[in-house]
């Protein structure tokens, strides 16, 4: 059994290797009473290693989304409190993965486990990364998020077009790139 203490000091040998990264996934998903620590250290934003638990969080829902849907309120809840652009980009992708499976034509368990209330929240984590600077990544995450979840609330396409419209001539090449996509998705 592996005690917080434990964890943490396995949290310096996180890093962006898939192999690490999944070597400590695996450690969590087979060991599911770490995922609170885990969360614990994701959410303590001025603990130095938090960024590593982020990245680790991100490849336990890469690799095992049903992994993370018990711990759907506390993630959504406190998610905003991520600020560092190094763990706000895997926060960004792990609510892309729950998007995407919620709105996927395969049977899951997302669909289950995802209530309104965590869209909500996903929602508004989506509309302040595109209006404040962040890098292009968790911006063009939140595009794809915003538009699947425009599907249901008929008022997210015109404020994302809003948004986009906006922001488009100061935005990055991959900030343009991926906002002519979703304009094309919503015209078709």
């Amino acid at each position: 059994m592996t005690t917080r203490v434990q964890l943490y000091k396995e949290l310096e040998f996180v890093n962006h290797s898939k192999a690490n990264r999944k070597k400590y996934a695996l450690l969590v998903i087979q060991n599911p009473e770490l995922f609170p620590i885990v969360l614990d250290f994701v959410f303590d934003v001025n603990e130095k290693n938090s960024h590593r638990a982020t990245w680790l969080l991100e490849f336990i829902a890469r690799e095992d989304l049903d992994a993370i849907l018990p711990h759907l309120d506390r993630i959504t809840s406190e998610m905003h409190k991520i600020h560092k652009d190094s763990a706000v980009r895997p926060i960004a992708k792990i609510c892309e993965y729950l998007i995407e499976a919620y709105y996927s034509k395969h049977i899951n368990k997302t669909k289950r486990y995802l209530k309104p209330v965590h869209k909500e929240k996903i929602v508004e984590l989506c509309f302040d990364y595109l209006i404040t600077d962040k890098p292009i990544a968790p911006q063009a995450y939140a595009m794809n998020i915003l538009y699947l979840l425009g599907k249901d609330y008929d008022w997210i396409h015109p404020e994302l077009v809003q948004v986009l419209e906006k922001n488009y001539a100061s935005g990055s090449k991959g900030y343009k790139a991926r906002a002519r996509f979703i304009f094309y998705r919503l015209n078709k």
